[in-house]
């Protein structure tokens, strides 16, 4: 008795130990997606999968899914620490009618998006919804035509965006920031073109430089770059044209500060609201818009 229940203990062990085995195999490091792959293939480099969302589950956290030729790899739902990199081809993700990337990960958790052209095809709600995660790095991304935003920060709980050398396109929204206390946004070399709204931050500390935001004159009250609640927008060496409004902070509680950044052109270059905190440092020029301070009769010189 005591051998066959000792027999069938050994088995069953060994028969756990192949079960993660296996699972340890089918969760590579790196995986690969290709235009003609198949996401029954395992996603290794000579058997590629077709989609992202086919290769996520075969990718381990802290892992990477990398493109291996052009392609068009679909919506993606992120639920861990990954980075999707399309480096070096044309890796697009066509997402009409829906969100391009949700990024709903761990508190821990950092997820890097590399690369990619996001297409909402006029009818797609966001190009990247961030829900959660500690951190969310994009870099060389191309978002357009989408209803919503082109980032959005959707995070409950304050977390970090990085966002370089990006560009959004006929978005509602280019990026917003959520009003979770404690968010640390970086936008750096960021071109919004043609949106609603360039970047509006709700909360916490938005840092914006060396940016383009222009042509955010799709409705009458549209803005370049929005600070309200009780969000910080730190502006530096930027160019804010053709907008209806330039910058503004928007509530009493809100505050602007902006460096070495010429606006023009607008409509109303600068908007403060009665009580909000708008900074101007260095050589900053606000000329050449219809009306060029608004809300406030001289911006405080902060040297």
């Amino acid at each position: 008795m005591n051998r066959t229940r000792s027999a069938r203990e050994t088995v069953a062990s060994l028969l756990t130990c192949l079960l993660f085995a296996s699972f340890a195999q089918a969760q590579a490091t790196r995986t690969w997606v290709s235009g003609v792959g198949d996401d029954a293939n395992p996603c290794s480099r000579t058997a590629p999968c077709k989609t992202f969302a086919g290769a996520i589950s075969k990718t381990a956290a802290g892992g990477e899914i990398s493109v291996l030729d052009p392609g068009g790899f679909g919506a993606v739902t992120i639920t861990k620490a990954i980075t999707i990199n399309g480096d070096g081809t044309l890796a697009g993700i066509l997402a009409a009618g829906t969100n391009g990337m949700i990024v709903n990960a761990g508190v821990n958790d950092v997820v890097i998006i590399r690369g990619i052209s996001i297409n909402g095809a006029n009818s797609g709600l966001s190009g990247i919804r961030f829900l959660a995660g500690k951190h969310l790095h994009v870099e060389r991304c191309t978002i357009y035509n989408f209803q919503s935003f082109g980032i959005e920060g959707a995070n409950a709980a304050a977390a970090e965006m990085s966002i370089t050398d990006c560009s959004f396109t006929k978005v509602g929204i280019g990026i917003r920031v959520s009003n979770a206390a404690g968010n640390l946004v970086s936008i750096d070399n960021v071109r919004i073109n043609r949106n609603n709204f360039g970047i509006d931050a709700l909360g916490g500390v938005t840092n914006v430089f060396r940016s383009v935001v222009s042509e955010t004159n799709q409705t009458g009250s549209s803005a370049g770059l929005v600070a309200e609640g009780s969000a910080v927008m730190n502006v530096s060496n930027c160019l804010v044209t053709n907008n209806s409004i330039g910058m503004e902070a928007f509530t009493p509680t809100s505050t602007l500060r902006f460096s070495n950044c010429t606006v023009h052109k607008n409509t109303t270059g600068v908007f403060v609201a009665g009580g909000a905190t708008c900074d101007r440092f260095g050589n900053s020029a606000v000329f050449g818009n219809t009306t060029d301070i608004s809300g406030v009769t001289t911006l405080r010189a902060a040297q």
